[in-house]
């Protein structure tokens, strides 16, 4: 897999903000009272919070992902908020060699390209260890991202983190205005069905409702679906 270059990190920051500084109409929702001065404060302390809890699992999880002879953690390039760049965490669940075997395996099936330029996610993804199949269905693949909460990349609750090459797929604005989140709108509805499209109504509705009240609902609703393990 390919490792991008600080020059190349300085070059997509520069296109991306350039993208977000063209969306200057803040949504509501993102410049409420709760957005600015509670939001951030309320996500540090849930993380340290639940730190105890989580690195205990976090560690044992990556322990089975090495005992299986991969390495268990994984970064990449995401879009954040005004456009910057940040490197999102996540415990391992794909093959290292995942961007060569999708691009084999899209040029061998069409419908499986079909599927994939329409959602960006493929059911049946040959790139996934078996390992990973568990981690995603749990949506445990998810917790390292906690780090990137206390780093102020990332919120617990807001938009899914878009990849740097989907950013020119995406059709809204709203996304540049928040801090990506571990859950949000988008990943507590039928995610797996949803367009890759689609995310920017989901993202508008979040930004112009985000509230207290909201983000503690779709935190109680996420641990439903984590429950049903309906993740891939």
């Amino acid at each position: 897999m390919r490792h991008t270059t600080d020059f190349d990190i300085e070059t997509i920051d520069s296109v991306l903000q350039t993208v977000a500084k063209g969306n200057t109409n803040q949504p509501l929702g993102a410049r409420s009272f709760y957005s600015r001065f509670i939001k951030r404060p309320l996500d540090i302390t849930a993380v340290l919070l639940a730190v105890p809890i989580i690195v205990p699992v976090v560690l044992i999880l990556a322990l089975v992902i090495l005992w299986h002879g991969e390495k268990p953690f994984y970064t990449q390039l995401r879009v954040g908020r005004s456009g910057r760049s940040f490197r999102l965490w996540k415990l391992r669940t794909m093959v290292e060699d995942a961007d060569r075997r999708l691009e084999e395996y899209l040029a061998a099936n069409p419908e499986a390209r079909a599927e994939w330029d329409l959602t960006q996610k493929l059911k049946n993804d040959p790139r996934i260890t078996s390992t990973g199949r568990f981690l995603r269905k749990t949506s445990l693949d998810e917790l390292p991202q906690l780090w990137n909460v206390l780093r102020g990349d990332m919120s617990i609750v807001g938009p899914r983190p878009m990849m740097i090459e989907q950013a020119p797929l995406y059709p809204g604005a709203d996304y540049y205005h928040l801090r990506p989140g571990v859950t949000g709108l988008w990943q507590i509805s039928d995610r797996n069905d949803s367009t890759f499209a689609a995310r920017a109504t989901f993202d508008a509705r979040y930004a112009a409702d985000l509230s207290f009240s909201g983000d503690v609902a779709i935190i109680a609703k996420t641990v439903g679906v984590v429950l049903r393990c309906t993740g891939y």
